[in-house]
């Protein structure tokens, strides 16, 4: 089975570095972080190059190393290949490496906000430089008085978090990540936290190993709906998974 790989640039060089193991993984495929943010957007993009994937007839089958990001997947299907998709909310899960390690630490910390080391290079994540950046942006289009309104609705939706939480898998150096987390958590009067990731899942993945209680295996047609579940995804045919059409 010859697989090609769409992955979000946050879990880049994870991917590179796995695959680099598996002859089976014939094609990478990078898509810009941030389109999670605009779940339509996200459909669309991924739709897009799942098309220009399948019309490489070498491609036997699609690993798409996403989660549910937003519901950002549902709706997204193939017309010749099978297509895997790990049973995860977002991509943290495939760093930490299952569905239920996630869940254990969200629900013993739930202010948990995760940074990584793809999260930290792909966007400025919560702390100093993000708020000095955005109020620099308010303040030259709206004048200070505004600015400082705006950013107080800007940092209210962090009052649900109290904790910074940093993973990884290993691969790539991240001691300047780490700290970088860490002076964000202490700027945002934060705990701090680092967590070892697991590459079981995300090998797996890559590998094609997709067994039914990690993965969602998707036939041509087909996409995944949010099940509000522990099960996260499932299988159902695209016109019945309820997305805003393309």
């Amino acid at each position: 089975m010859n697989v090609a790989v769409i992955v979000c640039n946050v879990l880049t060089e994870e991917v590179r570095h796995f695959a680099r193991e598996m002859p089976q993984v014939r094609h990478v495929e990078v898509i810009e972080q941030g389109l999670h943010n605009t779940p339509d957007l996200l459909r669309k993009r991924l739709q897009e190059v799942v098309a220009r994937v399948e019309e490489n007839p070498e491609i036997d089958a699609i690993a798409l190393v996403y989660g549910l990001c937003s519901r950002g997947v549902e709706g997204v299907s193939t017309q010749r290949c099978r297509m895997a998709i790990s049973k995860a909310h977002d991509c943290i899960t495939l760093l930490l490496g299952s569905k239920e390690r996630y869940a254990e630490y969200v629900r013993e910390h739930p202010g948990t906000y995760w940074y990584s080391g793809g999260w930290n290079r792909c966007h400025i994540p919560p702390g100093k430089e993000r708020f000095e950046e955005l109020r620099r942006g308010y303040v030259e289009k709206y004048g200070e008085e505004n600015a400082d309104y705006l950013m107080e609705l800007e940092q209210s939706w962090m009052r649900a978090y109290d904790q910074a939480t940093f993973v990884d898998l290993g691969v790539t150096p991240v001691d300047e990540a780490v700290q970088y987390t860490r002076k964000c958590a202490d700027w945002l009067g934060w705990r701090f936290d680092s967590q070892q990731g697991d590459p079981g899942l995300l090998r797996a993945l890559l590998a094609g190993e997709w067994d039914s209680g990690r993965f969602v295996v998707l036939q041509p047609g087909e996409t995944v709906r949010f099940t509000a579940d522990e099960n996260v995804l499932a299988a159902t045919p695209c016109k019945s998974c309820g997305c805003t059409p393309l």
